[in-house]
């Protein structure tokens, strides 16, 4: 379905002049977040709870969310946005609701602490459960994160 909107978004998308730098700033700030929550994130080893993670705890879903809306703002047309919310609720949704519960599983009562302490994806409050970890490049490339860049630059292109 990803694909099949961003076929959508190709064809139908019609920037004016204003539209592709607004809606590339907003992309923009959605790739440093889901890089930043790249750089900390050590899948399936440790449960990351440091750096965005500490304010929501799916900042990879929520740097994507602003990725999607700044391409469709730089794209001029409000239905796309409607069809993308709608795609990302539907999809991303049940695919949070899904890793949770693997999270449960297998971090047990520190991610219950961690769950009822930090917001499930817009950031309203701070953790007060950070690990301390730092940011690291060696996991942001680790986690590919440098595929979003590029998926950022041919959806401004």
């Amino acid at each position: 379905m990803g694909f099949a909107l961003g076929i959508a978004y190709l064809v139908f998308a019609r920037p004016t002049a204003a539209l592709p730098l607004v809606g590339g700033l907003v992309a923009l700030s959605g790739l440093v977040i889901r890089g930043y929550a790249a750089g900390y994130l050590e899948k399936g080893r440790s449960l990351a709870t440091s750096g965005p993670y500490a304010y929501t705890r799916n900042p990879l879903y929520l740097g994507s969310l602003l990725l999607g809306l700044g391409l469709v703002i730089a794209g001029g047309q409000w239905w796309l946005g409607l069809v993308f919310i709608l795609f990302f609720v539907f999809v991303y949704g049940p695919v949070m609701r899904r890793e949770e519960a693997g999270l449960r599983e297998q971090y047990g009562e520190k991610f219950e602490n961690y769950a009822a302490a930090v917001s499930l994806f817009f950031p309203f409050r701070k953790s007060v459960a950070a690990s301390g970890e730092k940011f690291q490049w060696q996991r942001y490339r680790r986690n590919r994160e440098y595929e979003a860049a590029l998926g950022y630059i041919a959806g401004i292109l």
